[in-house]
C-alpha cells in the first residue's frame, strides 16, 4: 500500500503530527518512505478537500489534524481495501 493520501490520513488517525513525524510514522507502519514532495503534495490535496486541517502552534513545524470528514473518508477507503484483501487472499488459497 503506497497511496500517500491514505497513508497520511492513517497516520493522522493516530494523532496530530507535523510532516516529518508523519514521514517517520508512515515508514514504521507501512514500510514506505514518502519523499517531501510526495508528502507535502498529499497534505495540500487533503487540506483542499477538507479532510485535514492545520493545528495552531507557535512551533515552526506545522502539525495537522484529521477532520470528521477525513475520518469518514479514511474509514470508507479502508473498508474497500479490506474487501480487496479478503478477495485476493481467498483467491490465492483457491489457486
Amino acid at each position: 500500500m503506497s497511496d500517500p493520501t491514505i497513508l497520511v490520513l492513517a497516520s493522522l488517525a493516530g494523532g496530530d503530527k507535523h510532516g516529518y513525524a508523519m514521514m517517520d510514522d508512515i515508514e514504521q507502519f507501512a514500510a514506505v518512505r514518502l519523499g517531501p514532495g510526495t508528502l507535502y503534495g498529499a497534505i495540500t490535496r487533503l487540506e483542499e478537500r477538507g479532510w485535514i486541517r492545520p493545528v495552531k502552534t507557535k512551533d515552526r513545524r506545522q502539525p495537522y489534524t484529521l477532520t470528521a470528514t477525513g475520518r469518514t473518508h479514511l474509514a470508507e477507503q479502508l473498508d474497500g481495501l479490506q474487501q480487496v484483501v479478503k478477495t485476493g487472499l481467498g483467491r490465492l488459497k483457491q489457486a
